[in-house]
């Protein structure tokens, strides 16, 4: 005989979840997963193809031998601080110097654009890069300063609106010649780039991998935000000096009696 109070499993008496419950869980589970894909892939493929496009098309336009370089009438250097401080030197100043008064001397360009920033109460970027060039015996009648340089877009888009140029040499580092060149190529200039001499990952890794995300910046830049120059005003186009090519170095060489 069966007892009338046989124990029963609980478990026996859930009710099976339903299919409307199953799909909701699933559309949950669905909407989190796309959720940190936009969040986290997403970015990520931006900024590999960002990156990807602009070394692709550049990188054939940098030079790193003087011999191998073409040869233009200007030079494009772009400038940044000469100093990290008291007593540190910043050696992406020097190296730009350096490279700028090897081009120059070397007959690949005739004239220099010293393009940065000076702001009001800091730094001088471009007078400071004169004073050392002249350092370096280049004349100063083949130098122009343009103190509005204050993003890599700004000099490029001024050494063409305001210094009336459609072809030169831009000068700077490797990581960085990159992104200028596509810049200057975006407004049809015909930029090609001689490389300065690179700082050490050892020594500095925060503006390489800073360049990284200023390349994406470039592309929003041009092709998203249509962005402007801090500052355009009067053109006023370079004009090449007609006499005999000297350094300084020359002109005190033939003042000799």
């Amino acid at each position: 005989m069966t007892s009338n109070n046989q124990e029963v499993d609980p478990s026996s008496t859930q009710t099976p979840e339903s299919p409307l419950a199953s799909k909701t869980t699933s559309n949950r589970r669905y909407r989190w997963y796309l959720f940190f894909s936009v969040l986290f892939v997403l970015p990520g493929l931006v900024l590999l193809g960002c990156n990807v496009w602009i070394i692709l098309s550049s990188r054939s336009r940098l030079h790193s031998r003087l011999k191998d370089l073409p040869q233009r009438d200007v030079a494009l250097v772009l400038g940044t601080s000469k100093s990290l401080g008291p007593g540190h030197t910043n050696l992406y100043f020097t190296y730009r110097i350096e490279a700028a008064a090897a081009l120059y001397k070397a007959g690949k360009v005739k004239h220099l654009l010293l393009s940065g920033a000076n702001r009001e109460g800091g730094e001088n970027e471009p007078l400071e890069m004169k004073k050392d060039l002249m350092k370096r015996g280049i004349p100063e009648h083949a130098m122009t300063l343009d103190g509005a340089g204050f993003r890599t877009l700004d000099s490029v888009i001024r050494s063409k609106k305001i210094f009336g140029l459609s072809s030169y040499t831009i000068v700077s580092q490797p990581f960085h010649n990159v992104r200028a060149v596509f810049l200057a190529r975006a407004y049809q200039i015909d930029a090609i780039a001689f490389n300065a001499r690179e700082v050490p990952w050892r020594l500095d890794a925060s503006s390489k991998v800073r360049d990284y995300f200023a390349r994406v910046k470039a592309v929003l830049d041009l092709y998203i935000l249509n962005k402007a120059p801090t500052f355009l005003g009067t053109p006023r186009p370079i004009k090449l000096h007609t006499g005999p090519r000297q350094t300084e170095s020359n002109t005190k060489k033939d003042a000799k009696p």
